[in-house]
């Protein structure tokens, strides 16, 4: 029977998409629906404290979603968007840059971790918005020093993450490689760098967050262009449906981003393992 049962599947189906396709509806179900409530309630409380003509009023979500649709026929909020995200890579990359050798040397040489790993506590603790003044000071007003505050925010998860990932690497296939006589750079992209590959991306993921937290004040900086300055555009205005809206935009963007560093994780980090070519 089961024979005959398997026999009458349809070719190429799998028989856990169907559970995996509910599973996911129900998720993205109960998502929305979360979604809604939360809405409402922010609805149902600003109604009942504050009057149709109140400050308060101009914060409701009919009015952030009905500025929303003049935000977007904007050409200016597409620029703030392309500004903010460039200035996301751009701290990104330095923060990858940095980070990651020094998580791989912390890993790597159990001395230079003894040695640095108080320095690098002590800094990482530091609130990344306390070193604006700095910042401006030296670097001066513009996209120099929110680079600097970006990158800094976004070095230490990466860091850490990638130290994590050296120190965790199965032994077993170092001293493979040592046996087979294989060169440094033999042993870095084939036991180190797929060792490493997803606690690297978790760090992304981790540092995408936080520089997503840090880009709004960073762009209180002077600057003239990006969600931070529009955020201070707006309230300068006493356009507050719309600062609500840019609000919304913000946690829409920043959503989408941690959902693509999910998707990459997924796709590229759970299966990179040492000796899979």
């Amino acid at each position: 029977m089961s024979s005959l049962s398997s026999s009458r599947q349809e070719p190429g189906v799998d028989a856990n998409s169907r559970p995996r396709a509910r599973s996911w509806i129900r998720r993205t179900s109960l998502g929305l629906a979360g979604i809604v409530a939360v809405v409402t309630l922010w609805w149902l409380v600003l109604t009942l404290i504050a009057g149709p003509e109140s400050l308060a009023a101009q914060f409701l979500p009919t009015r952030a979603f009905a500025a929303l649709p003049s935000l977007i026929n904007d050409d200016r909020l597409f620029v703030h968007i392309v500004t903010s995200l460039r200035r996301i890579a751009v701290g990104l990359a330095w923060a990858l840059l940095i980070g990651v050798p020094l998580g791989f040397l912390l890993g790597r040489l159990r001395w230079l971790d003894s040695a640095l790993s108080p320095t690098l506590q002590f800094l990482r603790m530091i609130s990344p918005l306390s070193w604006m003044p700095i910042a401006v000071m030296s670097l001066g007003v513009g996209d120099r020093a929110v680079y600097f505050l970006l990158a800094f925010a976004a070095v230490w998860p990466l860091a850490m993450s990638t130290a994590a990932g050296v120190a965790q690497i199965d032994r077993r296939w170092l001293q493979l490689g040592e046996s087979l006589a294989a060169t440094r750079s033999e042993m870095l992209w084939h036991v180190y760098v797929p060792g490493i590959a997803a606690h690297v991306l978790t760090g992304v993921r981790l540092a995408i967050g936080i520089l997503w937290i840090v880009l709004v004040p960073a762009e209180m900086l002077g600057v003239s262009a990006g969600l931070g300055y529009l955020i201070l555009d707006t309230r300068d205005r006493l356009a507050y449906s719309e600062l609500t809206a840019v609000i919304l935009v913000i946690g829409v963007l920043g959503f989408l981003l941690d959902y693509a560093a999910r998707m990459v994780y997924r796709r590229f980090g759970a299966g990179m393992i040492p000796g899979d070519d």
